[in-house]
């Protein structure tokens, strides 16, 4: 995988991890959205090895429970990028703007669903980053069950300014809570070719998410690509502060 391509993966990657509880750490998002009137704060960082090095970004992801059902976010990146026998290379990477919209309910229909669309600015890092805009639309759905139990997933397709790149994912994750305060999951993620000459990749993760309190939280995965994984990911990660309120 070329840098460029990695380092636009990895933006997916944040893109497809940001909001409520449910989601992060994991790729795949959930459609509950952050409630209304109060803020969910991501202080993150995320990153994959492959043959050709490592990439990753660090930064923000900021939501807002705009009204009921309805979740607005901005995350800001610094992206990274450490080429096997290169020069490490810094830049802010694609700001993204987004908004999840819950239009379904399981208390109606047994099942919760959400559409997500996130718009990925042009990075204005020569070094980072894509400098294409490109657009992302998934649909999200999930269950609750007793003991603890929750499940969820969905998928859809990206659509960029630089039509080589347009690809699609899809993903699903089944968690438990052990402990009031401590929930662990797994996750099977699936994304096609998201550039010419790059393969479809796989991967399986396992998240963790400890609740210091009611306002901070600890959340981290890591994942090992299971299709061309040395091409695309032969390891992945991802860590944030969480801060509600």
């Amino acid at each position: 995988m070329s840098p460029r391509a990695a380092c636009l993966g990895m933006v997916l990657a944040a893109g497809l991890s940001v909001p409520a509880l449910a989601g992060p750490p994991y790729l795949s998002d959930d459609p509950e959205p952050t409630d209304y009137k109060h803020f969910e704060i991501y202080n993150f960082n995320n990153g994959t090895v492959t043959r050709d090095g490592t990439s990753g970004e660090a930064g923000l992801d900021i939501n807002y429970g705009g009204a009921p059902d309805l979740q607005l976010t901005a995350t800001i990146p610094a992206g990274f990028e450490l080429p096997s026998g290169g020069s490490a290379k810094l830049g802010l990477s694609n700001i993204e703007l987004a908004a999840k919209y819950r239009f379904l309910h399981q208390d109606m229909v047994g099942w919760d669903v959400a559409v997500f669309p996130r718009l990925f600015l042009p990075s204005p890092s020569s070094a980072v980053g894509d400098n294409h805009a490109s657009f992302l639309m998934p649909v999200w759905v999930q269950r609750d069950w007793g003991g603890g139990w929750t499940s969820f997933g969905g998928g859809g397709c990206l659509f960029s300014a630089e039509f080589a790149q347009n690809h699609c994912m899809a993903g699903w994750v089944v968690t438990r809570k052990f402990m009031p305060n401590l929930q662990l999951g797994v996750e099977l993620f699936h994304q096609t070719a998201d550039a010419a000459g790059t393969p479809a990749s796989s991967s399986l993760g396992v998240g963790i998410t400890y609740d210091i309190n009611k306002t901070y939280h600890l959340l981290g995965y890591v994942r090992r690509g299971i299709q061309n994984a040395e091409e695309t990911d032969r390891f992945g990660w991802y860590m944030a502060l969480l801060t509600t309120f």
